[in-house]
Protein backbone atom coordinates (compact mmCIF):
# COMPACT_ATOMS: atom_id res chain seq x y z
CA UNK A 1 0.00 0.00 0.00
CA UNK A 2 1.21 3.71 -1.03
CA UNK A 3 0.12 7.14 0.16
CA UNK A 4 0.80 10.48 -1.89
CA UNK A 5 0.44 13.30 -0.30
CA UNK A 6 1.06 16.98 -1.72
CA UNK A 7 4.10 19.20 0.05
CA UNK A 8 3.33 22.74 1.85
CA UNK A 9 4.08 26.28 0.72
CA UNK A 10 5.47 26.90 4.20
CA UNK A 11 8.87 25.03 4.96
CA UNK A 12 11.12 24.71 8.30
CA UNK A 13 14.50 24.87 7.62
CA UNK A 14 15.87 26.37 11.37
CA UNK A 15 14.39 23.64 13.66
CA UNK A 16 16.92 21.04 13.54
CA UNK A 17 16.16 17.69 12.22
CA UNK A 18 14.82 15.12 14.73
CA UNK A 19 16.82 11.85 12.81
CA UNK A 20 20.29 11.84 11.22
CA UNK A 21 19.30 9.42 8.89
CA UNK A 22 18.37 10.52 5.26
CA UNK A 23 18.14 9.48 1.47
CA UNK A 24 18.46 11.01 -2.10
CA UNK A 25 15.43 12.20 -4.11
CA UNK A 26 15.22 9.75 -7.19
CA UNK A 27 14.76 12.45 -9.82
CA UNK A 28 17.50 14.89 -8.84
CA UNK A 29 18.14 15.11 -12.89
CA UNK A 30 15.19 16.48 -13.63
CA UNK A 31 15.29 19.00 -10.76
CA UNK A 32 18.48 20.14 -12.15
CA UNK A 33 16.83 20.44 -15.25
CA UNK A 34 14.09 22.53 -13.83
CA UNK A 35 16.57 24.83 -11.92
CA UNK A 36 18.75 25.28 -14.61
CA UNK A 37 14.94 27.00 -17.00
CA UNK A 38 14.08 28.83 -13.04
CA UNK A 39 17.73 30.24 -12.99
CA UNK A 40 17.67 32.36 -15.71
CA UNK A 41 14.63 34.10 -14.51
CA UNK A 42 13.97 37.83 -13.29
CA UNK A 43 12.35 38.69 -9.65
CA UNK A 44 9.62 40.33 -12.04
CA UNK A 45 9.43 36.71 -14.34
CA UNK A 46 8.95 34.78 -11.22
CA UNK A 47 6.19 37.20 -9.79
CA UNK A 48 4.20 36.39 -12.34
CA UNK A 49 5.19 33.58 -13.29
CA UNK A 50 4.04 32.00 -9.97
CA UNK A 51 1.67 35.30 -9.24
CA UNK A 52 3.50 35.57 -5.80
CA UNK A 53 5.03 39.46 -3.97
CA UNK A 54 8.06 40.72 -5.27
CA UNK A 55 9.26 39.84 -1.81
CA UNK A 56 9.02 36.02 -2.44
CA UNK A 57 9.42 36.14 -6.02
CA UNK A 58 13.00 37.81 -4.93
CA UNK A 59 12.75 35.19 -2.05
CA UNK A 60 12.85 32.04 -4.77
CA UNK A 61 15.32 33.37 -7.25
CA UNK A 62 17.87 33.60 -4.37
CA UNK A 63 16.67 29.71 -3.66
CA UNK A 64 17.39 28.79 -7.04
CA UNK A 65 20.51 30.54 -7.40
CA UNK A 66 21.80 28.62 -4.37
CA UNK A 67 20.28 25.16 -4.78
CA UNK A 68 23.01 23.08 -5.56
CA UNK A 69 23.84 18.90 -5.46
CA UNK A 70 24.82 17.02 -3.56
CA UNK A 71 23.02 17.56 -0.74
CA UNK A 72 23.55 16.45 2.97
CA UNK A 73 22.46 17.46 6.70
CA UNK A 74 24.30 20.73 6.44
CA UNK A 75 22.90 22.79 3.15
CA UNK A 76 19.57 20.28 3.13
CA UNK A 77 16.71 18.91 5.12
CA UNK A 78 14.30 15.37 5.17
CA UNK A 79 11.55 16.75 3.58
CA UNK A 80 8.96 15.65 5.68
CA UNK A 81 10.77 17.48 8.46
CA UNK A 82 10.97 20.44 5.95
CA UNK A 83 7.54 21.08 4.78
CA UNK A 84 5.03 22.41 7.08
CA UNK A 85 1.21 23.28 6.56
CA UNK A 86 -1.76 22.10 7.68
CA UNK A 87 -1.14 18.25 6.34
CA UNK A 88 2.12 18.30 8.08
CA UNK A 89 0.55 19.78 11.72
CA UNK A 90 -2.11 16.84 11.10
CA UNK A 91 1.42 14.43 10.19
CA UNK A 92 3.54 15.83 12.88
CA UNK A 93 6.19 14.28 11.45
CA UNK A 94 8.65 15.60 14.83
CA UNK A 95 6.96 13.37 17.09
CA UNK A 96 7.91 10.08 14.74
CA UNK A 97 10.43 7.51 16.13
CA UNK A 98 12.56 6.14 13.89
CA UNK A 99 10.81 2.84 13.33
CA UNK A 100 7.72 5.07 12.84
CA UNK A 101 9.86 6.88 9.88
CA UNK A 102 11.02 3.61 8.56
CA UNK A 103 7.48 2.05 8.47
CA UNK A 104 6.21 5.82 6.21
CA UNK A 105 9.74 5.42 4.29
CA UNK A 106 8.01 2.42 2.52
CA UNK A 107 5.15 3.86 2.25
CA UNK A 108 4.36 7.30 2.06
CA UNK A 109 5.30 9.45 -1.15
CA UNK A 110 5.00 12.94 -1.38
CA UNK A 111 4.80 14.52 -4.63
CA UNK A 112 6.37 17.67 -5.60
CA UNK A 113 6.49 20.40 -8.28
CA UNK A 114 10.30 20.62 -8.75
CA UNK A 115 11.71 16.61 -6.92
CA UNK A 116 8.67 15.04 -8.55
CA UNK A 117 8.08 12.20 -6.17
CA UNK A 118 9.80 12.35 -2.49
CA UNK A 119 10.38 9.82 0.41
CA UNK A 120 9.72 11.28 3.76
CA UNK A 121 13.60 11.35 4.28
CA UNK A 122 14.67 12.37 0.84
CA UNK A 123 17.11 15.57 1.50
CA UNK A 124 15.73 18.65 0.07
CA UNK A 125 16.50 22.33 -0.36
CA UNK A 126 13.89 25.18 0.10
CA UNK A 127 12.11 26.29 -2.78
CA UNK A 128 8.92 26.96 -4.49
CA UNK A 129 7.23 25.45 -7.18
CA UNK A 130 3.48 24.45 -7.43
CA UNK A 131 2.95 21.79 -9.97
CA UNK A 132 0.59 23.44 -11.36
CA UNK A 133 2.82 26.30 -12.76
CA UNK A 134 2.86 26.56 -15.88
CA UNK A 135 6.58 26.75 -16.19
CA UNK A 136 8.15 25.90 -20.25
CA UNK A 137 10.57 23.67 -20.30
CA UNK A 138 11.88 23.03 -23.98
CA UNK A 139 9.02 21.08 -26.13
CA UNK A 140 7.43 20.85 -22.49
CA UNK A 141 4.18 22.95 -21.82
CA UNK A 142 3.78 23.13 -18.24
CA UNK A 143 5.04 20.75 -15.42
CA UNK A 144 2.48 17.99 -15.90
CA UNK A 145 3.95 17.48 -19.55
CA UNK A 146 7.79 17.37 -17.74
CA UNK A 147 7.00 14.78 -14.98
CA UNK A 148 4.77 12.70 -17.71
CA UNK A 149 4.55 8.99 -16.54
CA UNK A 150 7.75 8.86 -14.40
CA UNK A 151 5.79 9.73 -10.84
CA UNK A 152 3.00 6.97 -11.84
CA UNK A 153 6.11 4.74 -13.01
CA UNK A 154 7.57 5.15 -9.99
CA UNK A 155 4.49 4.20 -7.90
CA UNK A 156 4.19 1.30 -9.85
CA UNK A 157 7.38 0.44 -8.76
CA UNK A 158 6.86 0.89 -5.51
CA UNK A 159 3.74 -1.03 -4.98
CA UNK A 160 5.33 -3.98 -6.56
CA UNK A 161 8.18 -3.69 -3.93
CA UNK A 162 5.89 -4.39 -1.73
CA UNK A 163 4.89 -8.35 -2.77
CA UNK A 164 2.92 -9.73 -0.78
CA UNK A 165 1.12 -6.82 0.35
CA UNK A 166 -2.23 -4.91 -0.94
CA UNK A 167 -1.75 -3.19 -4.11
CA UNK A 168 -3.58 -0.32 -3.22
CA UNK A 169 -2.85 3.43 -3.62
CA UNK A 170 -4.37 5.84 -0.79
CA UNK A 171 -4.55 9.85 -2.25
CA UNK A 172 -4.38 12.64 0.09
CA UNK A 173 -2.91 14.81 -2.37
CA UNK A 174 -4.43 17.99 -3.55
CA UNK A 175 -6.37 17.69 -6.81
CA UNK A 176 -3.60 20.12 -8.32
CA UNK A 177 -1.07 17.55 -7.46
CA UNK A 178 -3.05 14.30 -8.24
CA UNK A 179 -3.49 15.44 -11.47
CA UNK A 180 0.58 14.55 -12.19
CA UNK A 181 -0.32 11.09 -11.74
CA UNK A 182 -1.99 8.85 -14.30
CA UNK A 183 -4.58 6.60 -12.70
CA UNK A 184 -5.85 4.32 -16.05
CA UNK A 185 -2.19 3.35 -15.92
CA UNK A 186 -1.87 2.80 -12.23
CA UNK A 187 -1.15 -1.03 -11.29
CA UNK A 188 -3.22 -0.25 -8.15
CA UNK A 189 -6.72 0.35 -6.67
CA UNK A 190 -6.99 3.77 -5.99
CA UNK A 191 -8.52 4.77 -3.36
CA UNK A 192 -9.48 8.84 -2.42
CA UNK A 193 -10.52 9.88 1.51
CA UNK A 194 -12.36 12.71 1.88
CA UNK A 195 -13.11 14.57 5.01
CA UNK A 196 -16.64 16.46 5.41
CA UNK A 197 -16.76 18.52 8.90
CA UNK A 198 -20.52 18.89 10.19
CA UNK A 199 -21.97 23.01 9.89
CA UNK A 200 -25.17 24.48 10.92
CA UNK A 201 -26.37 20.83 10.68
CA UNK A 202 -24.84 20.06 6.78
CA UNK A 203 -22.29 17.94 6.53
CA UNK A 204 -19.43 19.79 3.97
CA UNK A 205 -15.60 19.58 2.88
CA UNK A 206 -13.72 22.61 5.18
CA UNK A 207 -10.62 23.24 3.36
CA UNK A 208 -8.49 23.34 6.59
CA UNK A 209 -9.99 20.86 8.55
CA UNK A 210 -10.01 18.61 5.47
CA UNK A 211 -6.05 19.35 5.27
CA UNK A 212 -5.43 18.30 8.65
CA UNK A 213 -7.03 15.33 8.16
CA UNK A 214 -4.98 14.12 5.60
CA UNK A 215 -2.37 14.86 8.11
CA UNK A 216 -3.82 12.93 11.13
CA UNK A 217 -4.94 9.96 8.32
CA UNK A 218 -1.19 9.57 7.08
CA UNK A 219 -0.42 9.67 11.09
CA UNK A 220 -2.98 7.02 12.02
CA UNK A 221 -1.28 4.68 8.98
CA UNK A 222 2.14 5.12 10.42
CA UNK A 223 0.95 4.56 13.89
CA UNK A 224 -1.17 1.55 13.06
CA UNK A 225 1.11 -0.05 11.23
CA UNK A 226 -1.77 -0.13 8.23
CA UNK A 227 -0.80 -2.21 4.96
CA UNK A 228 -4.45 -2.97 4.09
CA UNK A 229 -7.28 -0.55 2.80
CA UNK A 230 -10.01 -1.88 5.03
CA UNK A 231 -8.35 -1.18 7.81
CA UNK A 232 -8.65 2.52 7.12
CA UNK A 233 -12.55 2.36 7.92
CA UNK A 234 -11.28 2.54 11.65
CA UNK A 235 -9.77 5.36 11.20
CA UNK A 236 -11.10 7.96 14.36
CA UNK A 237 -8.63 10.46 14.99
CA UNK A 238 -10.09 13.81 15.58
CA UNK A 239 -13.52 12.37 16.20
CA UNK A 240 -13.75 11.31 12.14
CA UNK A 241 -15.70 8.15 11.24
CA UNK A 242 -16.38 6.44 8.30
CA UNK A 243 -19.20 6.55 6.41
CA UNK A 244 -20.48 4.06 4.13
CA UNK A 245 -23.49 5.38 3.39
CA UNK A 246 -21.98 8.60 1.56
CA UNK A 247 -18.76 6.80 0.51
CA UNK A 248 -18.48 5.05 -3.42
CA UNK A 249 -16.31 2.10 -4.13
CA UNK A 250 -12.88 4.53 -4.53
CA UNK A 251 -14.17 7.34 -2.91
CA UNK A 252 -14.65 6.79 0.86
CA UNK A 253 -16.21 9.74 3.09
CA UNK A 254 -15.25 10.21 6.48
CA UNK A 255 -17.40 12.51 8.80
CA UNK A 256 -17.19 14.61 12.08
CA UNK A 257 -19.48 16.65 14.02
CA UNK A 258 -19.50 20.02 14.42
CA UNK A 259 -16.51 21.11 16.35
CA UNK A 260 -16.90 24.18 19.32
Amino acid sequence: MQIVISPAKTLDFETPPTTQIFSEAQFLEQSQKLINNLSKKSVQDVAVLMKLSDKLAALNVARFGSWQTPFDLNNAKQAVLAFKGDVYTGLDAQSLSEDDLAFAQQHLRILSGLYGLLKPLDLMQPYRLEMGTKLKVRTKENLYQFWGTRLTDQINQNTALNAGQESCLINLASNEYFKAVQPKTLNARLITPIFKDQKNGQYKIISFFAKKARGLMVRYIIDKRITNSEQLKDFNYAGYYYSAEQSSQNDWVFLRAEQE
